[in-house]
């Protein structure tokens, strides 16, 4: 194959490698019965007017598997955290007792573990939608170089082929990372 479909090939699993990334990271968000720190990555909270990652103040740790504690840096930034945590719509209630903040980790009933596998099953699906669409993107590239005659039709096809062969297996590897995260969910 010629030096330009290498760089389309190479840009494209580059691309797909990022979206099945992305994915997992939303996977991780997703609340499952455990405490886990990752649950509050979306949290922002209003520090001193700008809208600033909790992760920036304060250390989370899973004390234990049912309860995450927050430490902030910053004592006087406690109500602010506590407020962040409540807009963020977890469906954790936080307790202080001035020093830590502690978020409980209530046991998942069967319908709402029913409720984050379908919410995971989206999640999965924008991700396939989102190989896909680099999968489109860089076949109307090859297309378009076939088409200026910088390719012949045999590379164009080859190109194709192994562009397709990366498809199916970054959705092979996300659709594993969903298993994964059913199981996790639906375990109790």
């Amino acid at each position: 194959m010629s030096e330009l479909t290498d760089e389309l090939l190479a840009d494209a699993r580059e691309r797909m490698g990022k979206s099945v990334e992305a994915t997992n990271g939303e996977f991780t968000s997703v609340r499952t019965g455990r405490a886990s720190p990752a649950l509050l990555d979306r949290v922002s909270v209003d520090y001193y007017g700008a809208q600033t990652p909790l992760r920036q103040l304060a250390t989370i740790n899973a004390a234990e598997t049912q309860l995450l504690t927050v430490q902030p840096y910053d004592k006087s930034s406690m109500k602010a955290i506590e407020k962040g945590i409540q807009d963020a719509q977890l469906g954790l209630t936080p307790s202080n007792d001035g020093n830590v903040i502690r978020l409980s980790i209530p046991q998942l009933t069967e319908e709402r573990r029913r409720e984050l596998v379908k919410m995971v099953r989206h999640i999965a699906e924008e991700g396939r939608v989102a190989i896909r669409n680099v999968r489109r993107d860089c076949m109307h590239d090859l297309r378009e170089l076939k088409g200026e005659g910088e390719i012949g039709a045999d590379d164009e096809h080859r190109a194709e082929a192994d562009l397709q062969k990366q498809t199916d297996a970054r959705i092979a590897e996300l659709d594993a990372l969903l298993k994964g995260k059913e199981e996790e969910i639906l375990e109790v």
